[in-house]
């Protein structure tokens, strides 16, 4: 059962995550880049990140790979960008992960793998990435959307 979830605090997949948790009363955390700094400016404060003691998005990617159970990659289409770095870095550190490609599964589908993955993992603190909005308008939705109903479904079992 999720305990936590952590991001980067990025526009998109990463925000969407954020939102997430704290609508459903779930801990958030992760790290952010020096300075807070997002494509968007300076994260807001309600996102109860960690700044890190660099402004280096690949230091922080690393960083939430490791302080997480394993790592939950949401995107439309392969993996690109910082979004295949996370999984380079979850591979690095041995650590649970897996990709949903939401142009080849539905909400239903998702969550039925996800969940599964989840449970057979042992997953307790998540970390959920995927792109920035300016790479994908539609990721924040799509994240919202299938991590809500995770955990909907989560609580009914």
């Amino acid at each position: 059962m999720i305990r936590k979830i952590i991001s980067a605090g990025q526009t998109g997949a990463d925000r969407a995550a954020l939102d997430v948790a704290m609508a459903h009363g779930i801990p958030h955390g992760g790290w952010v880049p020096k300075g807070r700094k997002t494509e968007a400016g300076r994260l807001p404060t309600k996102y109860q990140l960690k700044e890190m003691p660099t402004a280096d998005y690949p230091k922080r990617t690393e960083q939430n790979v490791m302080d997480s159970d394993g790592t939950l990659i949401i995107s439309h289409g392969k993996l690109t960008g910082g979004s295949e770095y996370t999984r380079k870095m979850a591979e690095k550190h041995g650590k649970p992960w897996i990709h949903i490609d939401a142009n080849r599964h539905s909400v239903e589908a998702a969550v039925e793998i996800i969940r599964a993955w989840i449970s057979g993992s042992s997953i307790e603190v998540l970390n959920v990435a995927g792109p920035r909005a300016s790479k994908d308008r539609e990721i924040y939705s799509t994240t919202r959307k299938v991590l809500k109903a995770v955990l909907q479904s989560e609580n009914e079992s």
